[in-house]
C-alpha cells in the first residue's frame, strides 16, 4: 500500500480542514495517509513516504508570505528526502490579494529545484475550503492515481 504524508500550516483552520479533506479523499482511495502539522515535520521525515503533499496559505498584499509556522520548515527544504519524489502542493489565499495563493507557487519551485516531482497543477483554494470541496475531491483523487 503506497503511503502519503500531508504536512500543512494553518493558521485560521482552512488549510488544516483540506489537508484533513484531502487526507480522507486519499485514503478512500487506498493510501496509508498521515495528516501532521508542519510544527511536528523535520526535513527528512518524507523519506518513509511513497507521497509528500504540502498544504500552505499565503499572506500579504506587497509580498508572497508563507503561513508563520511554515517559514521554517521551508527555508531547510533543501534537506528534504524530495528527489524523485511523489509530490502536490495546495493552499488557501485569498483571490482579493495580488499574490493569491503564492506559497502554491513558492513551495512548487522549492521542490523542483530539490528534485521532487510534481503530480498535479498546485490547488489554489480561495476562502473557505468547504467551498471547495469538487475542486478538492478532484486534485485529490488526480492525486492518488499520479
Amino acid at each position: 500500500m503506497a503511503r502519503a504524508l500531508i504536512i500543512y500550516g494553518s493558521t485560521t483552520g482552512n488549510t488544516e480542514t483540506a489537508a484533513d479533506h484531502i487526507g480522507a479523499v486519499l485514503a478512500g482511495k487506498g493510501l496509508d495517509v498521515t495528516v501532521q502539522n508542519v510544527t511536528d515535520t523535520n526535513p527528512g521525515d518524507e523519506a518513509a513516504y511513497d507521497v509528500v503533499l504540502y498544504g500552505c496559505s499565503t499572506w500579504g498584499e506587497d509580498e508572497i508570505e508563507l503561513q508563520d509556522d511554515f517559514i521554517e520548515y521551508y527555508e531547510a527544504m533543501d534537506t528534504a528526502s524530495l528527489s524523485g519524489k511523489k509530490v502536490g502542493i495546495f493552499g488557501c489565499g485569498d483571490s482579493s490579494y495580488l499574490y493569491f495563493c503564492g506559497a502554491v507557487d513558492a513551495i512548487e519551485e522549492k521542490v523542483r529545484n530539490v528534485g521532487g516531482l510534481l503530480v498535479a497543477e498546485g490547488l489554489k483554494i480561495d476562502g473557505d475550503p468547504d467551498e471547495w470541496e469538487g475542486e478538492i475531491n478532484d486534485w485529490a483523487a488526480a492525486v492518488a492515481a499520479a
